[in-house]
Order: structure tokens, then sequence, then C-alpha cells
């Protein structure tokens, strides 16, 4: 176990080149087993999570050699599916949620997969209905094995249908598309997640010889095919890492530039934050944040507090609602953060509290920050991460804190930010990592 100290009120300066996107690597690294044939992928960020996955490929069969420091390549030739039925990898796969992306790549090419119950973060009911019920329109057959919670699904061929998704979910839509590329006939999907990452999944998957029309939309037409090659693929740089080092500027009064930030796939995320009275200028492709010493939130036209909520993309994306949470304390005005996706991911907000924030948690949804306008500053404390943005938010304040702040259960954070103490100890930031 490792914790992070921190001694905050240090100004930030430089550079920070965000790793490539956590979510977007799940997806594209399932998809490997779809083909026996070489897929490159790069710009893989070097995490507990992806880590996990990758060697959960391994253990599969899956031949895998790394060709740099963010390059893989990948051979499925073949999947060892007596080891699906181990116990080492429901251990291992129940470490991550991404894992249950392998049942439709699975399905569909050798006509059955197994998946355990995943991992993942603790914020609150995640179904996984809308996986399942996609996969069996599409043909599959499914069988729980309850003393062990491992799902397996088989099919003799899986045949194309239309389906209208009860959410749009991102892993769920990834997992149908996979699946539905090596179907027989068209699949329909409306209510598609249609986040960049599904864009680049599916950008990818027409590479390989699929053919998907209606990528970056909420339906998506897919005409099966019956194989599919090998390619070569780049992970866009991760969207909520941006927002968490915009957030980390503003707090801390720091004069930060953000390094090739792909700026058309952030969506709305930089306005939101624009709207908490963040300064921002784009250059090229570099997001340029300068140092100030305060910022106003806005409020509507009719004067009414201002309201922050998350919802599927093209909306706010629910991993930025702690940092923007976080960044508002310190703000100039109140600000009302409404957490609509998940019951159980304000609960971090007595931490901050405990620190001198002016936070009234109204629900489990809901919470109302009163900004300190850098009047009074946070105080260093003693506390655990909860959740990956959870963690980074308590991150980002104590580097805003008087004092010394210790975190623990840093694994949380570290499952999704590669080596983020070095990153910010290099522009200014005065972090350790101490092993115990």
């Amino acid at each position: 176990m490792a914790k992070f100290e921190i001694v905050g009120g240090n100004r930030l300066k430089g550079e920070l080149i965000p790793q490539g996107a956590k979510n977007e690597a799940l997806q594209i690294l399932c998809a490997v087993l779809l083909t026996k044939e070489k897929v490159v992928v790069s710009n893989i960020p070097n995490i507990l999570d992806v880590n996990r996955l990758i060697g959960l490929l391994k253990a599969m069969g899956v031949k895998v050699v790394q060709l740099s420091s963010d390059t893989y390549s990948f051979e499925s030739v073949d999947v060892d599916f007596d080891y699906l039925q181990t116990d080492d990898f429901i251990k291992q796969a129940n470490r991550l949620r991404g894992s249950i992306m392998i049942l439709g790549p699975l399905l569909a090419r050798f006509k059955k997969g197994m998946a355990p119950q995943p991992g993942g973060d603790k914020i609150g009911r995640r179904k996984l209905d809308i996986h399942f019920v996609g996969l069996l329109n599409l043909g599959a057959e499914m069988e729980v094995c309850k003393d062990k919670m491992l799902y397996k699904l088989t099919t003799k061929q899986l045949k194309g249908c239309y389906m209208h998704l009860e959410e749009a979910s991102v892993t769920a839509t990834a997992n149908i598309v996979m699946a539905a590329v090596l179907a027989e006939g068209k699949t329909t999907i409306f209510n598609a997640a249609c986040e960049p990452y599904l864009y680049q999944l599916c950008t990818m998957l027409n590479r390989m010889g699929a053919k998907i029309s209606g990528v970056g939309s909420n339906l998506l037409v897919i005409e099966g095919v019956k194989e599919l090659h090998g390619t070569t693929h780049r992970l866009l740089p991760d969207m909520i890492e941006i927002g968490s080092f915009i957030g980390m500027a503003a707090i801390t009064q720091s004069e930060i530039t953000i390094k090739n930030v792909g700026y058309e796939h952030l969506g709305i995320i930089p306005k939101i934050f624009q709207r908490l009275g963040i300064q921002m200028e784009r250059k090229g492709e570099d997001l340029y944040i300068p140092a100030q010493s305060s910022y106003e939130v806005e409020t509507f036209m009719d004067g009414s507090i201002m309201t922050i909520a998350d919802a599927p993309w093209p909306g706010f994306t629910p991993d930025l609602i702690s940092i923007v949470l976080v960044t508002a304390i310190q703000a100039k005005g109140s600000v009302l953060i409404h957490q609509k996706m998940f019951e159980s991911r304000l609960f971090f907000v007595d931490k901050l509290i405990d620190m001198g924030a002016q936070i009234i948690l109204c629900d489990p949804h809901r919470a109302t920050v009163i900004g300190l306008n850098h009047q009074f500053p946070l105080r260093g404390t003693t506390m655990s991460s909860p959740d990956i943005r959870a963690g980074v938010a308590l991150l980002i304040a104590a580097l805003s804190a008087n004092g010394k702040s210790t975190i623990y259960n840093i694994e949380q954070i570290d499952r999704g930010y590669q080596n983020i103490d070095i990153r910010l100890q290099n522009i200014g930031a005065n972090i350790r990592r101490i092993e115990e």
C-alpha cells in the first residue's frame, strides 16, 4: 500500500501532456479479440486498470508484445477458454469493470464467451442489464453460474436486429457493437452512446473491415461481415485528465499549458469550466490556462444560481463532476452541482468540508458549493481516496490547501492517472509517494 503526502499552497507552472484515454483503451483492447491478425495500439496509458486488462488478455492466450513505452501489438489467434472458467480468471476480471467488454468480441468470433461480475468504482448502482439484453437480442443464450457469479453466453450464430437501448451506456454500446460487426445481417442500435471513445472504436472497426454507419451519432447501423483484419490505432488524449488539469490550474492559481489536447473531441468540457469563470486559450493543439487570482461563477440569464449537471454525451461527462465541484470551492459565487447518473459519487464532500470548504450536501445527487474566492484557504488533512475521480479531486484540493495533507488508498488514483505524482512534481507541486 502507498500514500501521497502533499504540502499545498504552491503555484504551479509548466506544461502537462495528457495520457492516452483510459476509457477508450478499455474498449479498444477488448476489440483486439475480434481478429486473429495483428492489431497495434499506441498512446496506451501506463495505469492499473489498463495494465490489468492487458494482463488478462495475456492470460487468455493473446500474444502481447510491448513495442515501446506506450505501444503494444496484440495477436488473438486463439483463446484459452479453459482459463476463462478458472478462479484466477474470475479474480483478475473482477478487478476492473472494463472486463465485461470481452463478452461481445468472444461471442461474435468464437460463438461463446464468459465474464464474471466486474469490479470498478463504488459510485452507486451500475447495472449490466443493457449489455445482456443487447447480446440476447442478437441471438445469444445466457447461463449464470451463481456460485461464481460467472456469466456464460453461447450462440449458434448471432443475427442482426433492431434495438432501442434503455440507456445510452458507453460500455454496453461498445459491447453490442463489437458483437454486431460479425453478426449475420443488419443491426440497428438507437440511443447508442456517442462519446468520442465510441467514435474511435467504430472508426477502428471500420478500418478492420466492419461496415458501421452513423458513427458519432446515437443511431448506428451495422452490416455484419464474416471476418475482421488487423490495423493500427492511436488513442485520444484523456479528456478526463485534461478537465482535471484545468480545475487544478484554477484552484491553485497556476499557469499551465496542457499539450495536444485534441480540442475537437472535448465537447462541452471547456465551456463548463468557463462557466466557473476560468479563462483558457486554445493555442493550436494546446490549451493554455493563465494564472488567475479570482474566477467568478456565471449566473443564468434570469439571475438564478448556476447549475452544472452531468448527462450522456454530448452532455457533460459524469467523470468530471467531482473535479468541477472541488474547483468551485475557491470560485467567487455559488453553484449547484447535480450528479444525476450515480447516487454515491458526491459522498466524498465530507472530506472537503473538513478542509474548510463551504458545501451543502442536499441529497445523494446534489451539492451546493458556496465559493470562498481564495479569501479562506483550505486546510491540509488526512483522507482516503474512495474512487478514481474523487481521489483526484481530493488531491487537487490538497494542492491548494495550507499545510500537509495525506491521502491513503491511492491505488484508486493509480487506476486512472499515470505517474501523477511525478508529473505534478515537474511543474512545482510538493507531492511525494510513500510506500508502506
